[in-house]
């Protein structure tokens, strides 16, 4: 099935689009929640937590993926827009192969001095162990990884957003299958789970390197032999900026709360975040596939100077991720203690340590959507420096402020209460933005 670009799009229209990216992101969380679950149940709580600790410094090279993939694909397919199809490929092109350079030598050095990072983030004696091993094997797949979350936003400019949900569901049953042998049935434990994710980002990320350079591609985009040209690396990585930095600051302050639930719950407290990191990054996964449908969508309309129609999918989009906000933050009331008892059940207090804290923290993704809608609608219009001033505020200012403060007034629950607190605030300054840029663009 092909999706175009142009044209009107409708309520069902953008609802029938970003089905296959949403099914495409959700499958990705659901396989990368699978080794948590098995680590969990099989290997114990030390171990989920030495997991949990390391993995927000892990994507800090990974999300790099996400930057050149974003603001790249907005940057390509506002090219396609403008009618310039040859310049497009050879910047797609390009920008591929400087990830992929970037990516091995940033793995490479993190995977040397892993240990004292993990020391630095509070592991100590086994767990400091357990840290460098699930770490160490990740890093070998981590530019495949990326390469495979920069797909995820070429494929829609590409049209073809349904190849990468098919890709992502053989990816996520392989990690599935492979978890259940090495660490259900084998007892390989945390090398287990790693070799079993790096397996599947291998496959995830080294495909579309040969399907977009093979005989095979009928798509727009095709790698092509090109020159590096620095400025228009520079244009997609400023328009991801708001990407990587909203990704570099999530982990950052995942980092922050990881240290203050060490102090105040210990590895306990760890492991119930991790958890939280795993719900969320399935509910997440909703808002970015449809971010990653929208995108290019936007993109190619304001190179094409349609504003009428970036009124529209303003306007559509927003009351569509407003329901879903509703419909999510629902299901996360009503089924949090069965949520918790994946990871936990062999755990009581643990589980109901887990179960108060999904209550609590999942109210944020009633707005947390539209939040990172503003954050995309910007990079999609090629101005990545105030989708990253959102991205950064949100997170750095408002989320990291809040994982201080509040533990003061509430305790532990003031810790699951700061991304509650950051969302609201961050509400406001997205209305801002929006109002702020509205004549610029002319939505």
């Amino acid at each position: 099935m092909k999706i175009e670009l142009a044209g009107e799009y409708g309520y069902r229209r953008i609802l029938k689009t970003s089905v296959p990216a949403i099914l495409m992101m959700l499958m990705s969380s659901v396989y990368s929640i699978v080794d948590g679950i098995f680590i969990s149940n099989f290997t114990g709580t030390k171990a989920f937590a030495a997991v949990n600790l390391i993995f927000p410094a892990i994507m800090n090279v990974a999300v790099i993926g996400i930057m050149f993939g974003t603001g790249g694909s907005a940057l390509v397919a506002m090219i396609i827009g403008q009618g310039d199809r040859q310049r497009a490929n050879r910047i797609f092109s390009m920008l591929i192969r400087v990830m992929l350079i970037s990516g091995i030598i940033l793995s490479a050095v993190f995977f040397i001095f892993i240990r004292p990072v993990s020391e630095w983030l509070g592991a100590e004696g086994e767990m400091t162990d357990m840290c460098v091993l699930y770490g160490r094997i990740c890093l070998v797949g981590t530019p495949a990884f990326m390469s495979q979350m920069a797909f995820q936003s070429f494929f829609m400019a590409a049209e073809r957003p349904q190849m990468g949900t098919k890709l992502t569901l053989i990816c996520g049953l392989t990690n599935i299958v492979l978890d259940a042998l090495f660490v259900g049935l084998l007892g390989w434990g945390l090398t287990g789970a790693a070799i079993a994710t790096v397996i599947g980002q291998c496959i995830g990320g080294l495909y579309p390197l040969y399907y977009f350079s093979s005989e095979r591609n009928t798509t727009k985009l095709k790698l092509v032999r090109t020159r590096t040209d620095w400025r228009n690396v520079g244009q997609a990585c400023t328009n991801g900026l708001s990407e990587y930095v909203g990704n570099i600051a999530l982990n950052i302050v995942s980092i922050c709360y990881n240290l203050q639930l060490m102090k105040l719950a210990g590895e306990d407290g760890v492991a119930v975040y991790g958890i939280l990191m795993y719900i969320g990054y399935v509910y997440a996964s909703v808002y970015i596939g449809f971010n990653l449908t929208i995108g290019p969508v936007v993109s190619y309309n304001y190179g094409a100077g349609n504003r009428d129609e970036l009124k529209r999918l303003l306007r559509r989009s927003l009351l569509i991720l407003a329901v879903l906000g509703t419909v999510l933050t629902g299901i996360s009331e009503l089924l949090s203690n069965p949520m918790a008892g994946i990871f936990v059940s062999y755990d009581p207090a643990l589980k109901a340590l887990t179960g108060r804290a999904i209550r609590i923290y999942m109210l944020s993704f009633m707005i947390c959507g539209i939040n990172m809608f503003v954050s995309a609608w910007f990079t999609a219009l090629n101005n990545g420096i105030v989708s990253a001033v959102g991205a950064f505020t949100r997170t750095i200012v408002f989320e990291m402020g809040s994982v201080f403060l509040l533990p003061a007034l509430f305790g532990l629950d003031g810790v699951w209460f700061a991304v509650d607190v950051a969302d609201i605030l961050a509400l406001v300054l997205s209305t801002t933005l929006l109002l702020g840029f509205r004549k610029r663009y002319g939505y």
